[in-house]
Order: structure tokens, then C-alpha cells, then sequence
């Protein structure tokens, strides 16, 4: 009688309850992603959602699940640790790999082989990374038609190094262009533990909660997968979390044409909604810096959002996102930013996690169980670790939810200025007035400052989507650098009104809207949006 959709994001984890028959909403709820053991936070979202509906385990015949967990991980620069092996006479690619690997083999376009694997080097290959990869891809040339090579490489990764997943790239493609089905399959290699570890997360969290049924998973062309596709085919995920606000919002545009932007705490989803339906780049999306073969909604990412980052380097530059923090206001018990704020490596706290029980042999983690928390600054200094290495540790720490950064963010930002009212604002205020000082401004000018660099951000992610589907690159290029110099300016308008999903959008959204001279709506559950079209599209497949 009842279905439950399930939205797994970088920040929060969402849960609505609806039925089955009407689709009528019968309960929502949020809780932090728990990205240490996802479990935890997937456990405590469903659980508020079962209280507040108060239907039994035994009535829920259907979970419908996404997440945008993929597309974080791409945007933040996170995720598994790759090594690439290019097959055949390729051009140099530059993609986000430990290292690549080039060998001699490849076939014709008729399947013919071209040149014979060269087996010896692919062993050296896999010797030299095996310790320092995660996973593998392969790509070799002209595979779509014979992957003959592909297949025998990626044996040899598992009897070499076993264990690790290999993903290959005419599993994934049947198109011409090496180039993006390297990068499909890097991304997909990239994505792979992440998947897996996240539907291992889902299927505990379930069965802790009692509920049974059937289970699917939004791919990023918004239509449903089984849990073992989902972890064999990862990169199908790409755009899950876009795929099921694009679906959810077209049911709700005031128009037939409209623009559907999910603004959640790490990125910013734009989609273009054309006749009333979520618009499908068949050729493959753009994730990140890469294209690629995967079907998904035709979407624009950009890695701003209310945790956004806000830092002012040492040269004086404010600098917004795509790294995530904890924001000042929602930090709990941490000392007043006055104390510890700077510029630069003083720009963010450092403090055990979530997930930290014991320090261990950490460098780190044995300095914060010491000492308390530190900015990463001080944690240079005590420790005397090169940035860069300090760096890819704390990154890991902070994916593993063993340690948490602090810092100002937009969230903060709408704080200083009274728009919203979730925590602490003394701290927001506090921040604002120590990087605001930098520029000589006070608390609320700063703040005002953020924001109106977050809604540039929004605003060209929005314009450039458009004009690159209905102009050309070239004009998006201009678009993005309108306001690159003093010397020239021009205006910009839309004639499509904006869906905002998300739970940021109703604050963030308005402002942007009027500077495109057009409106913005919010649907009345718009802050689960992506929960909420995950269980309808589900829904709709099943009849």
C-alpha cells in the first residue's frame, strides 16, 4: 500500500513516505549523512519517517532510492584511488587517475585486432600500481567492437591484484571516442566502492527498520536499476540525485518550459525542463571537468552550496567552494571563531569526528584527542607535515568522518543577515566580522559579500546551461566570464521560470530570480524534492 523513497546527499539524508495508489505524501523526514557508516544516518532518517507515519514495516512494498553521492565525489575530487591502463594508440588523456599506463594492443573499427597486448608490460603495469590503487580501469581501443584486450587485462588485474574492482570501458559504451569512454570508466572505477559501500549502507539500514519489499535505484536518465546494477554499473549513478529533482520538479512547473535547480549543501543541479519533460543527453553528461558516454538528464553542476567553504586565501581573495564544511552556526560546542578565524590555513577548525573513537597510531588524530581542536594552520605547525600531505590526509580523515572541518559558509552568511534561523548565529556573526575585517567591512556587509558571490555562481550555472543547450559553447564561455573584467558588462535575463528543491532554495533562489527578471517556485515539499522523485518515478515504472 505504501512506498518509500530514500535520497542519500553529501550533507543530509531524506525520507518521504507516500501511497502507493494515490501518491498522496504522508510523511517526511532529514538526518545528517553519516558518511563514516551510512548506515547510521540512513537508519535514523527512515526510522523518523515510520514514527511520524505511523504505518507498519509490512505495508511498504517498494523502496526507491538516490543520491548524489557520486556526483559529490566527483565534483569534491573524492572517491576511489584509480589506475588507468590505456589500450592502443591513444592520445596523452588527462583524467583524475593515480597514474595512467599505456600499453600496445587495441583493435580496428571492423574488430580486427591492430596490434597484439603487449602482456608483459600490463603486468609491470599492474606491479607498479598494485599499493597504490583502489581500482582499475581499462579502456582500449575500438573495444565497443571487440574487447577482446580489455577482457584479458582486466583478468590479469585479478589474479594480480585481487580483490579490487576493475571496471572496463565497453561495459559501460558502445560509442566511438576513447577519450570519453576512458573517462566513463575511470569515473565508474572511481565510483565503484563508493556504491557499494553506500547500497551495503541502504540494505543494513532496511533491515534494521524491518522493511522488506523491492528495492531500486535511480539511474541518471531517471529510470530505475536493481542494487546489483547499480553496484556493477556505478557511473549510471552519476546524476541520480538530478535525475529524481528533475522528475519531481517537472510535475510541478508552472510552464512547459522551465528550469529545475536543486540546491543542496555541497552543489547546485540545474536541468532544463522542455515540454514538461526532464530533457536526456543520450550522447552522454558532462560530470565535472569530463565528458562521458553514461545517459543521463542533461544537467549543469557546480560545487556551491549552503556548506560551501568560504575561505580568504593570503593574498586577500575570497574563495567559495566546492569543498564542504561544517557551518559556524551548526558546529555545536566549538570556541568562538574569534579566538581562532584567520586568513588562509586559519580559515578552517579542524576536531575529531564523528566516527573517531580512538586515535590510534594518527598523527592527527592523536594531536586532536591531545589537544583539542586546531586550525590547519596549527596542525602544520605542531606537526610539521609538508600542506600537501597534510592535505590528502585530512581529505581522507574527513571522508572516513574521523575528523570535521568548521567554517564559514553560506548558511552562515544567511545567518548574519536573519534570513534563516537553524543555529547558533552569534558564531555566524562573529565570523563574518573576523573575515570581514580583512576587507574593512563589518559582519553584515561581509555576509552580504558571500552571498552575492553565491548568486553570481548560481545565476551562471543557470545562464550557461541554457545557452550551451540553446546557443553554442562559444556564448556560455562569455556567458561565464561577464564579469571577469571592469572594462566591459552586460545583462542577462531568463524567460523560463525557476523550480527551486532543496532546502536551501527558498532562501538562495529569490535573489538569483530577480536579478534574471523572472520567478522562482517552490513545490510545498520542495526540501525533499529528490526523495520524493525517486519513490514517484518508481512508482509510475511499476503500473
Amino acid at each position: 500500500m505504501y512506498a518509500i523513497g530514500i535520497d542519500t546527499g553529501g550533507t543530509y539524508t531524506d525520507s518521504v513516505i507516500v501511497n502507493a495508489e494515490s501518491g498522496e505524501i504522508i510523511a517526511s523526514a532529514k538526518s545528517p549523512t553519516t558518511h563514516y557508516k551510512l548506515s547510521v544516518g540512513l537508519e535514523k532518517s527512515l526510522t523518523a519517517v515510520m514514527e511520524k507515519s505511523g504505518i507498519d514495516p509490512s505495508e511498504v512494498g517498494t523502496v526507491s532510492v538516490s543520491t548524489t553521492l557520486a556526483t559529490n565525489a566527483i565534483v569534491e575530487d573524492k572517491g576511489a584511488r584509480v589506475g588507468l591502463f590505456m589500450i592502443g594508440p591513444v592520445k596523452a588523456v588527462r583524467l583524475p587517475v593515480v597514474t595512467v599506463n599505456y600499453i600496445t594492443g587495441g583493435h580496428k573499427f571492423s574488430g580486427a585486432e591492430d596490434d597484439p597486448l603487449d602482456v608483459e608490460k600490463l603486468v609491470d603495469g599492474i606491479n607498479a600500481m598494485r599499493g597504490y590503487v583502489d581500482a582499475y580501469a581499462v579502456c582500449a581501443a575500438m573495444s565497443f567492437k571487440n574487447p577482446a584486450h580489455e577482457l584479458v587485462a582486466a583478468k590479469a588485474i585479478s589474479l594480480a591484484d585481487p580483490g579490487k574492482a576493475v571496471f572496463c570501458s565497453h561495459e559501460i559504451s558502445t560509442k566511438a571516442g576513447q577519450a570519453e569512454r576512458a573517462a566513463t570508466a575511470v569515473l565508474n572505477a572511481r565510483l565503484m566502492p563508493v556504491m557499494k559501500k553506500f547500497l551495503e549502507g541502504v540494505s543494513s539500514a532496511l533491515i534494521r527498520c524491518h522493511l522488506g519489499g523491492s528495492v531500486v535505484v535511480i539511474r541518471g536518465n531517471a529510470t530505475p536499476m536493481s542494487m546489483e546494477d547499480a553496484v556493477s554499473r556505478a557511473a549510471e549513478t552519476f546524476a541520480s540525485g538530478p535525475a529524481s529533482t528533475a522528475y519531481y520538479g517537472s510535475l510541478y512547473t508552472p510552464e512547459e518550459n522551465s528550469l529545475i535547480v536543486d540546491v543542496g549543501g555541497t552543489t547546485t543541479d540545474v536541468t532544463l525542463i522542455k515540454n514538461s519533460r526532464p530533457t536526456i543527453n543520450e550522447d552522454g553528461s558532462i560530470i565535472g571537468k569530463w565528458e562521458t558516454h553514461v545517459e543521463a538528464v542533461e544537467m549543469f553542476t557546480v560545487g556551491i552550496g549552503g556548506d560551501s567553504y568560504v575561505k580568504i586565501t593570503d593574498s586577500g581573495i575570497l574563495n567559495i567552494g566546492p569543498a564542504r564544511v561544517i557551518p559556524l552556526c551548526m558546529a555545536g560546542d566549538i570556541p568562538d571563531p574569534s579566538k581562532w578565524m584567520g586568513k588562509g590555513d586559519n580559515s578552517r577548525l579542524i576536531r575529531k569526528g564523528p566516527a573517531a573513537d580512538e586515535p590510534g597510531d594518527d598523527k592527527i588524530l592523536q594531536t586532536l584527542f591531545a589537544d583539542g581542536p586546531a586550525t590547519y594552520g596549527e596542525l602544520i605547525t605542531k606537526l610539521g607535515i609538508p600542506d600537501i600531505s597534510l592535505g590528502s590526509m585530512i581529505e581522507f580523515l574527513v571522508r572516513e568522518q574521523l575528523v570535521e572541518e568548521i567554517g564559514f559558509t553560506p548558511t552562515d552568511a544567511l545567518h548574519v543577515q536573519g534570513k534563516i534561523e537553524l543555529g547558533d548565529a552569534s558564531k555566524s556573526v562573529s565570523g563574518a566580522a573576523v573575515l570581514g575585517a580583512v576587507y574593512g567591512q563589518d559582519a553584515e556587509t561581509f555576509a552580504e559579500n558571500v552571498l552575492e558571490n553565491v548568486y553570481e555562481k548560481i545565476e551562471n550555472a543557470m545562464l550557461e546551461h541554457i545557452v550551451r543547450k540553446e546557443i553554442g559553447g562559444n556564448m556560455a564561455g562569455i556567458i561565464a566570464g561577464r564579469s571577469a573584467s571592469p572594462l566591459v558588462s552586460f545583462e542577462a535575463s531568463l524567460n523560463l521560470p525557476i523550480v527551486g528543491i532543496g532546502a536551501p532554495a527558498s532562501y538562495l533562489l529569490p535573489d538569483v530570480a530577480e536579478r534574471l527578471k523572472t520567478k522562482a517556485v517552490f513545490p510545498e515539499y520542495h526540501e525533499v524534492g529528490n526523495a520524493l522523485g525517486a519513490v514517484m518515478m518508481a512508482l509510475k515504472e511499476s503500473k
